[in-house]
């Protein structure tokens, strides 16, 4: 590490005495509403010298003394020249115009941001804005940020209208999902039908599949980063629409004009209005609501705070017989700061919190559980010199764990109290990365994050004979729970079990000519945390638990390579990227495991290894009326369990066997087309292999019953998923001349009517007495129609 310093500040120094040098910085604004630009581009015209604004819009470009033409863009946006007379450091805010109808304009700024994506290091990262998913049919007319990246390269969905998601082979729980830098552990609304992401707020998505940067850490698959409009600071806005399932409002303006604003938007679905209309569905609930804020102010020159969060709660109740609630919360404090013209930093208190209850009532049970955190994190970004940036900083984050509590819902009930043990910890890090433009034509990102793990008590651990929670009963063959023969009580706060782990980032890019390059990168990721769940999707009654003493982190590492083209003039991009990951201590399940309300977790787990690799290719087609893409993943996701010292082969004899979440084959093609200024078409073809699952491979006779054997753990599929859906949007002529502005959009979910199989169960039949098959879908041919306003 000493001499990577040394190099370093050798380079450094070379780069700051060769030649005198000045700075420009400031910030990238939209000039309608004063909202930061993230990822608006800042070059010197005929150089190679140029940057991408940070997430709150501020840049930082370094050059030797001279006159040049400074050029500023952005995606939709008019460009801005700028001539430069360089001779000492200089502040500079510029405002974009909006220009979607001024086509050269948009060329050029596509042009642009394409050639700094050809040129940066970063690569296996997929980037959305709203505009682009809000053109995407979904079902029941919802835009939704999940089901969008599940359209692009090396991203599946966990099932039919779920809102998990999983990333090149990578099991939900692994993705790291952040709304304004705060942590969501269950991004589903409606039990995975929608997304808890409320498009009208959302500024900015992007999805981090590999060469993941050094300040993100915590997971070992993906990082999903999404940001939240700042809010209108010029003038009072209010937007919404009304669906079929839900409705929606926001309102935003400023506190006080170029200087601060808020923005507040509600959202909730109604849909379980409809179910009460049979006297059969009389008492059944199901609805969901949110909550976004934001708002930011500018104290100086220099400063500016913001505070912003969100709220939402799903509630369900079949009858008289259990209702289920859960949902995220979350508030987040930020100051940025400016400690000079190349020296950027941000300072961030998060609180998140995920609560998830059950209430059975036919029993006359309550259970209770729910994780949160707080988070503090100070970021820097320091913009050395045109050929070097440097990022670090620090993070803690302290976890409360509550597994259960368990609860009588009434006094007649025959149910005892019991509250499983809270968990605690704290997780630290820091980290420092390096982005290095070795040559003109060889980038590099390069660092590490050290990530720190403590569990803390107050707790009582379980000690088991041979230190083995699980034993092998080889006159069975099976695995079994082992029992307790003594216990440690832990005082509060007195440390359980620590782990200590170095995080190598690497990335590079060597540009073959302005319109291809080829990238590399490498990434150690390390995820503390675990979500206990023997299903293939995320469910409102999973439980999160951290590492112990009998449970490892999950160290992850990824290898990918890539290969990206700009064709004709940028009109098209084409990228091929493939890519090995393997993960250590991935969790894995013994037969007949029972998590719920469990205290002694260690008791149902065994130790694993997963990996998984592929081949992603992306076509897209940028310009013109008809835009669009075409997106392919050829992959394998496996597991591999073994007996290891507890004895016995392992899962599947030991053998590496189908991870729930693997597909073979993952097509999507996604275009729209605008007719003109009142007509416009969105589409897209969905083609994936079934999910692996494990269906029965014999039966036998026990007492006048036909009792199913089932095959090796997934080694068989549910059908071929496919579906087709289309969109149409009506946006009235006469909205040039008012200020009240609308849309109606019409969409087709799944058009020709596919009843794709979300699972295969089967039973008994009461007549013949033989096992069969039953295939249950859940969407059909889906029509839908909403109503977006704005004022």
């Amino acid at each position: 590490m000493k001499k990577l310093l040394v190099l370093v500040f050798f380079f450094l120094g070379i780069n700051l005495f060769a030649q005198e040098k000045y700075t420009v910085s400031g910030t990238i604004t939209d000039e309608s509403s004063g909202e930061t630009l993230l990822g608006a581009s800042v070059y010197i015209k005929d150089t190679s010298i140029g940057v991408i604004t940070n997430e709150y819009g501020f840049y930082s470009i370094t050059a030797p003394k001279g006159n040049y033409n400074l050029i500023i863009s952005y995606v939709g946006f008019g460009t801005i020249s700028k001539e430069l007379e360089l001779t000492n450091n200089q502040q500079m805010n510029f405002s974009l115009k909006e220009s979607s109808s001024e086509l050269e304009e948009v060329v050029i700024t596509v042009e642009d941001k394409e050639k700094l994506n050809i040129s940066s290091p970063q690569m296996s990262v997929s980037n959305l804005k709203a505009k682009t998913i809000k053109q995407i049919p979904v079902v029941l007319g919802e835009v939704d940020v999940l089901k969008s990246l599940q359209l692009l390269p090396g991203v599946t969905n966990s099932g039919e209208g779920t809102a998990g998601f999983n990333v090149r082979g990578g099991a939900a729980d692994q993705n790291l999902v952040l709304l304004d830098e705060a942590i969501i552990y269950n991004a589903s609304h409606l039990f995975g039908f929608f997304s808890v992401f409320n498009n009208d707020v959302i500024k900015d998505v992007t999805l981090y599949k590999g060469g993941i940067p050094a300040q993100f850490g915590g997971r070992v698959s993906s990082v999903l980063d999404i940001r939240q409009k700042d809010g209108n600071q010029k003038e009072f806005h209010l937007e919404g629409g009304l669906g079929v399932i839900s409705s929606r409002l926001l309102a935003e303006g400023p506190i006080k004009k170029d200087k601060g604003a808020f923005l507040a938007a509600g959202r909730a679905s109604y849909g379980h209005l409809f179910l009460n209309f049979s006297e059969k569905q009389k008492g059944n609930v199901a609805y969901f609501y949110d909550f976004n804020f934001k708002s930011g102010y500018k104290l100086g020159e220099k400063d500016k705070l913001y505070l912003s969060g969100y709220y939402g709660q799903d509630v369900f109740k079949f009858e008289n017989a259990f209702e289920n609630n859960y949902g995220n919360a979350s508030v987040n404090l930020r100051w940025n700061h400016i400690f000079s013209d190349k020296l950027f930093s941000n300072l961030s208190l998060i609180y998140s919190k995920y609560n998830y209850n059950l209430g059975l009532e036919f029993i006359k049970l309550d259970w209770k559980s729910d994780i949160k955190n707080f988070n503090l994190k100070y970021d820097f970004k320091n913009y050395i010199s045109d050929k070097l940036q440097f990022n670090f900083g620090v993070g803690s984050i302290y976890y409360q764990f509550n597994p259960g509590d368990v609860s009588p819902s009434s006094e007649d009930s025959s149910i005892n109290s019991r509250k499983l043990a809270d968990k605690f910890a704290l997780e630290n890090s820091l980290y420092a990365s390096l982005e290095h433009k070795l040559t003109p034509k060889l980038t590099a990102e390069y660092g590490f994050r050290f990530s720190n793990f403590l569990r803390l008590g107050t707790e009582t651990v379980s000690v088991y004979e041979n230190n083995q929670p699980v034993i092998y009963n080889s006159s069975l063959g099976i695995y079994e729970s082992s029992n307790s023969i003594s216990e440690v009580n832990y005082s509060k706060r007195e440390l359980i079990k620590s782990f200590n782990n170095i995080e190598p980032r690497a990335s590079l890019a060597y540009q073959l000519s302005n319109d291809n390059s080829i990238k590399l990168s490498y990434n150690r990721m390390v995820q503390y945390i675990h979500l206990l769940s023997n299903t293939t999707s995320v469910t409102p009654l999973d439980v999160w638990t951290p590492s112990g003493k009998f449970i490892e982190p999950q160290k992850g590492d990824q290898y990918a390579i890539g290969y990206f083209q700009n064709v004709k003039n940028k009109i098209y991009s084409l990228s091929v990227e493939a890519y090995y990951k393997t993960v250590k201590n991935r969790i894995d399940y013994i037969d007949g495991a029972d998590l719920i309300a469990q205290d002694q977790i260690e008791t149902q787990i065994l130790n694993g290894q997963s990996r998984s690799y592929g081949l992603e290719f992306l076509f897209k087609k940028n310009k013109g009326k008809f835009k669009g893409w075409l997106a392919y993943t050829l992959s394998k996701a496996e597991q591999q369990t073994k007996g290891g010292n507890v004895g016995g082969l392992g899962i599947n004899k030991g053998k590496w066997y189908n991870a729930n979440y693997d597909r073979s084959h993952d097509i999507s093609l996604t275009g729209t087309y605008t007719l003109n200024d009142k007509w416009s078409f969105g589409a897209n073809m969905i083609y994936q292999t079934g999910r692996p699952v494990t269906y029965p491979d014999a039966q036998y006779q026990y007492q006048d019953l036909s009792i199913a054997s089932f095959n090796e753990r997934n080694a068989n599929r549910l059908p071929a998923y496919h579906r087709i859906d289309i969109s149409a949007t009506l946006t009235p002529r006469k909205n040039k001349n008012r200020k009240w502005k609308s849309e109606w959009v019409f969409g087709i979910y799944n058009i020709y009517n596919r009843k794709n199989a979300a699972s295969i169960s089967f039973r008994q039949n009461e007549q013949s007495g033989n096992n069969e098959a039953i295939r249950t879908a859940i969407f059909g041919i889906v029509p839908s129609v909403t109503y977006n306003f704005k004022f």
